[in-house]
């Protein structure tokens, strides 16, 4: 996911590290903070791989600024990644977010539609944060006050996710 955000954000303009930083920080918010600790070796390995370029700037103050931008390598590599999106991308919230921030980077409509397909296939299998002898648990069957509110938050917000992503893949299915 970090990655995957250092590439996407570095695919529309280049950033210092600081930059790139809080933007990542807004995407991903209080739910997964990203550390320096995270963030620089991973820039470090992106550009050891060729997917990253560095160069310095004068900064503000004194003290110079590393610019990074994405090569060619690594806009390729963007773009693998949002079509073929591992499964935690697809079934995990936070990570989906990300993908699809950036996934107007992908050029092919279709492509695009397969990813969003993929994680409409997830959200419609039967799921819930509670079982009753196997059985998912609905709020409606739940005597806990507080369990009954996070399930009808769920529902109501999966059902709303649900239904944009099947009027987008039908947008994105029409042709152009």
């Amino acid at each position: 996911m970090l990655e995957l955000s250092i590439l996407g954000f570095l695919a529309e303009e280049p950033l210092h590290g600081y930059e790139l930083k809080e933007r990542i920080k807004a995407l991903t918010g209080h739910v997964r903070p990203v550390s320096d600790g995270a963030l620089y070796p991973a820039i470090t390995r992106l550009v050891g791989a060729g997917l990253l370029d560095q160069h310095t700037e004068p900064g503000a103050s004194a003290a110079p600024r590393r610019i990074l931008a994405l090569t060619d390598r690594g806009r390729e590599e963007l773009l693998e990644r949002l079509r073929r999106p591992k499964q935690t991308e697809i079934t995990d919230h936070v990570r989906f977010n990300t993908v699809l921030a950036f996934l107007r980077h992908l050029p092919d409509r279709h492509e695009q539609a397969a990813v969003l397909r993929r994680r409409l296939a997830f959200l419609e299998t039967p799921t819930s944060f509670f079982y009753d002898s196997g059985k998912p648990v609905r709020a409606e069957d739940s005597d806990d006050l507080f369990r009954q509110g996070m399930l009808r938050v769920a529902r109501a917000t999966g059902e709303a996710e649900r239904a944009w992503l099947r009027e987008t893949v039908a947008l994105l299915d029409q042709p152009s």
